[in-house]
């Protein structure tokens, strides 16, 4: 789809690690999000219309895809993210957005996630062309160079590093990105710019191929939750103490979409069915007011933390949208709610 969009001049304006393998329809059941989130909005955001199938076999569509239809109920943003519990999506209208061809993609070391969160706000609020605000640790890294055979970005590696891609369908925002940087107090030895699609590629690489490295060491627990982003850069620092407080043999990998609050926490040590540092993790995004479940969804690994997040009176108005919508429970049991 997204090829098909660009060979038309335009984009879906939504983009995750997983595109090679993701559908448009899973894409919506799960309400996606990923790296574009800060510019273009999760998928209940590019939904125009939809076409589903209740669980009965009945049929219900609005697809002509108008901006503006205040008719009744948005059962299409209801079915974003819903995880496939209230009904089959078998055709999506999305809303495109023009191709950004002019690219500039920067890397900034940092010595702290707390200086590395503050400069992403303000890059965010100087340039209206940023794509994608990300994160990642030193830690992260060096797995990145030991699997990846990847080259550090500087000589000095320092701890917190901070990616940000611009983007414009019809100006270059090189000039833009550089006079941003310059009121920026960051050593310019710490700084790479890119603006040629191989150099781009490889700056990215160091935040995408996390998973992939991440897998190579072990199986990870992956914890993926969002804050507010004024508690963001303290979940970054805490995230590790919580976790070697239940296991001090573990390692935690942090990394993720600073520009909307959402961090990937990836614990490598713990057996698979040890809870333990999940709980822990869980536990402190909590207390900072944030979301258990930031991209993924409840699923069933974290049916158990909903009403922790969302409250009793919410979750009993969510039951009862699921038991209109599936009386008899067969549309994916044990997904966001206990059976």
């Amino acid at each position: 789809v997204q090829g098909a969009a660009r060979g038309a001049g335009w984009e879906v304006g939504v983009d995750l690690g997983a595109r090679d393998s993701a559908t448009i329809g899973g894409m919506v059941a799960t309400n996606a999000g990923g790296v574009n989130v800060v510019r273009h909005g999760s998928m209940r955001s590019r939904l125009l219309g939809f076409e589903a199938v209740r669980v009965d076999g009945t049929i219900i569509q609005r697809l002509p895809g108008m901006p503006k239809d205040n008719t009744g109920y948005d059962l299409g943003g209801l079915l974003a993210g819903s995880e496939g519990t209230l009904a089959i999506i078998t055709r999506v209208r999305l809303r495109l957005v023009p191709r950004l061809r002019n690219r500039a993609v920067c890397v900034i070391g940092f010595a702290d996630a707390a200086s590395a969160v503050a400069a992403a706000s303000e890059l965010r609020r100087r340039l209206a062309s940023v794509l994608a605000l990300e994160l990642f640790t030193d830690a992260g890294l060096d797995l990145i160079m030991r699997h990846a055979s990847l080259a550090a970005p500087f000589v000095v590696r320092p701890p917190v590093y901070l990616l940000i891609e611009v983007a414009s369908s019809d100006v270059d925002p090189t000039d833009t990105l550089f006079a941003a940087l310059g009121t920026l107090a960051v050593d310019e030895s710490l700084v790479a710019v890119a603006t040629v699609s191989g150099g781009r590629h490889r700056l990215w690489e160091l935040r995408e191929r996390h998973t992939e490295v991440m897998n190579a060491e072990g199986v990870p627990h992956k914890l993926d939750v969002s804050v507010p982003l004024a508690r963001y850069a303290e979940l970054v620092e805490r995230v590790p103490v919580a976790v070697a407080a239940v296991d001090s043999d573990a390692r935690t990998i942090v990394y993720g979409h600073v520009g909307d609050g959402n961090l990937h926490v990836n614990v490598l040590g713990p057996a698979s069915e040890d809870e333990a540092v999940d709980d822990a993790v869980l536990e402190l995004v909590l207390e900072l007011g944030g979301s258990v479940s930031a991209e993924h969804g409840i699923g069933v690994a974290k049916v158990a933390w909903l009403v922790r997040d969302r409250g009793v009176e919410t979750v009993a108005a969510m039951r009862a949208i699921k038991a209109a919508w599936d009386p008899t429970g067969i549309l994916n049991p044990g997904v966001v709610f206990e059976r």
